[in-house]
């Protein structure tokens, strides 16, 4: 298990071994997402697993029993060491890799809308609820220079 505590206060975690995740581009961009977002400073937590461990997480949270592409659980206002924590965010690279191959996009870009996609949801936001809202935004970041732009956050040609 690869961990990496960043100055960017995003802690990233791989707890795969398919693909190699790029820990500091990934708290990096991280970083810049919430600070675009207007939530500078706060911290969360990135973990990456395998499929097999996000059908059991989805099975045990969500009682579906397939393993989804992207989690996240978050924790409203804790604090940790002085700071905001929002939560987790949890991928499948290999979910991902395989979306991409099925939306015919790169698994790079499918990783940072993921990326996107959990963040937001730690900040509270809702597809399910909020009438289009969270859907908008995110649209508008993935068209956003970071996005398109940033390093490569992981090496998803396969093993490492």
């Amino acid at each position: 298990m690869n961990s990496t505590k960043l100055p960017a206060t995003i802690q990233v975690q791989s707890r795969q071994r398919q693909y190699k995740i790029r820990g500091e581009a990934v708290a990096l961009f991280c970083d810049e997402l919430l600070q675009t977002l207007g939530h500078a400073g706060k911290t969360a937590s990135i973990a990456f697993v395998s499929a097999r461990t996000m059908q059991a997480l989805n099975r045990q949270y969500r009682q579906k029993d397939y393993p989804t592409d992207v989690l996240s659980f978050s924790y409203g206002a804790a604090e940790v060491e002085g700071a905001v924590f929002l939560g987790e965010v949890i991928i499948a690279p290999e979910i991902a890799v395989r979306n991409a191959r099925r939306w015919r996009t790169r698994p790079e870009k499918e990783l940072r809308k993921l990326l996107v996609h959990g963040i937001l949801h730690l900040l509270g936001y809702d597809h399910e609820t909020d009438k289009g809202r969270m859907n908008r935004i995110q649209n508008r970041l993935l068209r956003r220079k970071f996005f398109r732009h940033a390093p490569s956050l992981a090496d998803l040609k396969g093993n490492r």
